[in-house]
Formats: structure tokens, C-alpha cells, sequence
């Protein structure tokens, strides 16, 4: 039976740059999820009869809003939904369940590298036909309908055995349970090298993968362990949990530090890799080397012809704004595409579209590239396992000589977390005021050559993205950034992008905060970000 339900909207239901992220016990209020859920649908058309994907990192919740989004599935008038066995999907493996099945699209339940538990975070997010997130003409009606909601419908059925692989019916649609691994292991091993692989790691390359408690240890056992034979308990943290383990699913130098100084010990692995909460970010650690994410994306696309998945080469690059340049000496050397666009990877969508670019990447740990239409932790740790098999060089080697080709981009992001949201807003709109006396001033030795709130004018589709976040550049390539992350459920989070640009090999063995000392200094007298938001120091620096 279909139950049309009363209900009364929320006003706080506005998507942020990957859908709608709260903490537990406001998704738990009675019908905040399910108006969110009917929301989405109210915003869709032409989906009846077609097929919708289910899933999500297994965080706490997660289940209980799988079984609420079926049932409503069903009283919307889908005629199918595929779910991921234990309500468990990654983002790049849900990506490719939409695409490779020809969905309609796709309910990820995640809140990325976000904490899970009782009282920490949750997230809804919608994901169109073609495997990526729903572009803001998408969520911008999502949010307008959801406050005005009055009903929503649901099916009154019992509860689905989600851990049983197999088909069932619910209300008259079809739903099938899926082994959530078993699609993307099998693109992964169409894309990359794996006897190469197989034989780096038979070679004694040790190579470990921390899943942090979280939804890529699944898919790195099947992949690491069973296919390309390294050692079990290679996957560390493998068995995802409903609070990943007490861990902050966040692949970065703070969050993976026993990682990172576990493969810098003298004993320690040659390789380490960690990935977040819903499998879509990565951090690459070789022995000797931490990788920005700037780096590797683009030294993945240096090296993108040895994996047979690119041996044919790349159409383009495309990067957020804050992400380094170092991609972009990559782009002008191969002579290919570069694109700079806001935060957020439903800004890659069209351009992957339409052939203009095929590797694509963010500071903020996200790599990924046209195979599916999400960023891709565990594609980016083969893709660097395939590099190191087929240059037979250790990560150091292969970082240190694409400095000695391209030059060498020092680069910093300062995070100021759960600042005060007023403050922080006050910040971005001061810096704003400021931007047109900045051209011209000086500041020690550096000199701001140009200086704006960057707006982003889509090559596609003709749209306009404005108030991305506000740059200042200097003479010689150095530049800073500051914007407010969308990633975040309580109060808000300052990110402050340092960079400086350096050819000579003989200057890029320096430390890189100190590389970046003076940088630092200006951004905060530019800003007054210590006095507005009264933090000594950033909470996390990567």
C-alpha cells in the first residue's frame, strides 16, 4: 500500500557543494529525511519506470535511510532499484553502477571524509544519469521544493534484508541487491596494468592501504590482496563501521599520521595509500615522499599512457581553482586542455561529457578521470602502483624528476575549522571590499599582480558560477586563496591555499612551510584572520 504522509518542510535543507550534510539527530527528526528523499523526486521527471541506485559508506544511519529510500522509490513510481549489498556503496562505485546499468540515477548517503557515530555526521546526496553529482540547476530546485514540502509518499512494507544478495519485490518494484565490489574491481582491472602491478608487488614492494573503518576496505581487499597478491592485512582498518572505528575518515597528514609515519619509518612500507569515508579521496605516501594532491594529479597525467585505460592519451586536464598549477606546465607541455573550475566535482561533469578533459583532480585529496563521473580514491592508488611498475621507480624517484621537468609548485592549504559562522563570513566579505585597491601593493618582496572573487563561466553549457572564492595573485606565479569550505556540518571552515612557483631544482628540497613562510605571513595581514577569528594556528595543515 502507498501512504501519502502530511508533513511540514525545513528551512535548512540547501544542498552544499555534494549534497545535503547534517548531523545524525537532525536527520533523525521525523521527516527530515524523507522530505529531503521527496524532494529529489519532486524535482525529477521521467523517471517512471526507470532504474534508481542505492547505497552509501555504511556510516551510522546509513541503513535505516536505505530502507526509507527504497520504500519511497517505490511510491514514486521507479520501476527498479539496485542497492549495494549491506546498504554499502562507494561514490566512484555507485558512480559506476549508474552508468554501467544505464540508471536513471542514484541515492548516495554519505557525508564524505566527515566523522560517522550517533551524534557526528550524515549526508544525502543525488546523483544524475550520467554517474555524477546533480548540478546546482538540480539542487536549487531540491532546496526550493523542500521548503514548501506538504506530503510525501512511502510504501508500508517491511524492511528489505539488505545483506542478502538476490531480487526481491517491493510494493510491485523490482529491487536487486548487489555485491557492491564486483563491478568496479572488474573496471579497475580494465583500466590499469594489473600483471605489472602484480609483479611490483611479488618483487618485495611493500605496499600498504588504510580504509580508515571506512567503505574503500571492501574494494582494496578484493583488488590488493585477492587480485594483485599482496600480503593479507596489506588493507589495514578494512571492515567498514557505522563510526569508521573512532578514525576521522580523512586521508590527510593529520588524520593518517600513523600511515605517513609508518612508511617514513626506517622499516616501513615502500608504498602507503588512505582513502575517506565513501572511497572518493586518497592520499599517496612514498617512502621519503608525501604527495599533495597537486602533485599527483599531475604526475598521474604525466604518466597517464602507461595504464592501458589511457594508453591512447588524454584529451584534457581540468582542476578546481584552489588545486596548484602544477597540472596545468603538464597540460602545456602535452599540448591538451586545461580547465580551471570552482570546488566541487559536479564541475567536471560536462567537460568529461564532452571529451575536453579525461584526468581530473582537487587539492582537497580527490582524483579521478572519465571512467566514471566521481573522484576515485582507489583508482588513483592503482594508478600510481601502475607508474611505479612501469618506470621501476620508487615514488621519490618518480616525484623528484617530474620537479627536475616541470619545476617544483610549494604548496600549502591552512584549514580553520568550526569558526564561528558570522566571523567567518565577515572575512570573505572585507577581503571582498578589499579586492580593488590590492593590484599594485606590496607586500615585503611580493608585489599582488591581480586580485578577484573568482567566477567560473562553463565551456558547455554557458553557465555561471560566481563568489568561488577570492584570489590573490603575485608577481612570479606565487599566489594565495582564501574560501569557505561547503563540506563541513557546524559552523564554518576557513581554507587558506598558499603557493609559490619554483624552476630551480637546486631550491626544491626546502621544507615547504618554510618555502611558503613569507606567503603565510601576508595572507594573514591581508586577511586578519587571526584577529577576526581568534585562532593562533590552523586546526589542520596540508
Amino acid at each position: 500500500m502507498i501512504n501519502t504522509v502530511s508533513t511540514t518542510p525545513f528551512q535548512d535543507q540547501k544542498p552544499g557543494t555534494s549534497g545535503l550534510r547534517k548531523k545524525v539527530p537532525v536527520f533523525a527528526q521525523p521527516n527530515y529525511a524523507e522530505n529531503f528523499i521527496q524532494s529529489i523526486f519532486d524535482s525529477l521527471e521521467g523517471f517512471e519506470g526507470g532504474t534508481l541506485v542505492i547505497g552509501g559508506d555504511g556510516r551510522y544511519y546509513n541503513r535505516e535511510v536505505i530502507q526509507k529510500a527504497i520504500k519511497m522509490a517505490a511510491a514514486a513510481g521507479f520501476g527498479k532499484v539496485m542497492v549495494g549489498q549491506g546498504g554499502i556503496l562507494s561514490t566512484p562505485a555507485a558512480s559506476n553502477i549508474i552508468r554501467k546499468y544505464r540508471a536513471f540515477g542514484g541515492i548516495i548517503l554519505s557525508a564524505s571524509h566527515n566523522p560517522g557515530g550517533p551524534t557526528e555526521d550524515f549526508g544525502i546526496k543525488y546523483n544524475i544519469g550520467n554517474g555524477g553529482p546533480a548540478p546546482e540547476k538540480i539542487t536549487d530546485a531540491i532546496f526550493a521544493r523542500s521548503k514548501v514540502i506538504d506530503t510525501y509518499k512511502i510504501a508500508e512494507v517491511a524492511d528489505l534484508d539488505l545483506d542478502a544478495i538476490g531480487s526481491f519485490d517491493v510494493a510491485g518494484m523490482a529491487v536487486e541487491v548487489i555485491d557492491p565490489v564486483a563491478d568496479y574491481a572488474e573496471l579497475m582491472e580494465q583500466l590499469f596494468d594489473f600483471p605489472s602491478i602484480r609483479a611490483l608487488i611479488a618483487s618485495g614492494v611493500n605496499v600498504v592501504i588504510d580504509s580508515m573503518g571506512a567503505v574503500t576496505g571492501p574494494y582494496a581487499t578484493e583488488i590488493l590482496e585477492k587480485r594483485l597478491g599482496a600480503p593479507e592485512g596489506s588493507v589495514r582498518n578494512a571492515v567498514p563501521l557505522p563510526d569508521f572505528g573512532g578514525h576521522h575518515p580523512d586521508p590527510n597528514l593529520v588524520h593518517a599520521k600513523e600511515l605517513y609515519d609508518d612508511v617514513m619509518s626506517k622499516d616501513g612500507p615502500h608504498f602507503g595509500a588512505a582513502s575517506d569515508g565513501d572511497g572518493d579521496r586518497n592520499m599517496i605516501v612514498g617512502k621519503g615522499m608525501f604527495v599533495t594532491p597537486s602533485d599527483s594529479l599531475a604526475i598521474i597525467a604525466a604518466n597517464a599512457t602507461v595504464a592501458p585505460g589511457y594508453a591512447r592519451g588524454i584529451a584534457g586536464i581540468a582542476r578546481s581553482m584552489p588545486t596548484s598549477a602544477a597540472a596545468d606546465r603538464v597540460a602545456e607541455k602535452l599540448g591538451i586542455g586545461m580547465y580551471e573550475t570552482p570546488t566541487g566535482w559536479k564541475f567536471f561533469g560536462n567537460l568529461l561529457d564532452a571529451g575536453k578533459a579525461t584526468v581530473c583532480g582537487e587539492e582537497s585529496f580527490g582524483t579521478g578521470s572519465d571512467h566514471v563521473r566521481e573522484k576515485d580514491g582507489l583508482w588513483a592508488v592503482l594508478f600510481w602502483l601502475n607508474i611505479m611498475a612501469a618506470r621501476n621507480e620508487s615514488v621519490e624517484e618518480i616525484v623528484k624528476s617530474h620537479w627536475a621537468e616541470y619545476g617544483r609548485n610549494y604548496y600549502s592549504r591552512h584549514d580553520y575549522e568550526e569558526v564561528d559562522s558570522d566571523a567567518a563570513n565577515l572575512l570573505i566579505t572585507a577581503l571582498r571590499d578589499k579586492l580593488a585597491s590590492l593590484p599594485g601593493q606590496s607586500f615585503g618582496a611580493l608585489k599582488v599582480a591581480t586580485a578577484d572573487d573568482f567566477a567560473y563561466h562553463d565551456p558547455i553549457d554557458g553557465s555561471v558560477s560566481k563568489n568561488q572564492g577570492i584570489r590573490i595573485l603575485f608577481d612570479g606565479g606565487s599566489r594565495v586563496v582564501f574560501r569557505l569550505s561547503g563540506t563541513g556540518t557546524s559552523g564554518a571552515t576557513i581554507r587558506v591555499y598558499v603557493e609559490r612557483y619554483e624552476p630551480d631544482p637546486a631550491k626544491h628540497g626546502i621544507d615547504t612551510q618554510q618555502a611558503l613562510a613569507d606567503l603565510i605571513a601576508v595572507a594573514d595581514e591581508i586577511s586578519d584572520l587571526r584577529k577576526r577569528t581568534g585562532r593562533d594556528k590552523p586546526t589542520v595543515i596540508t
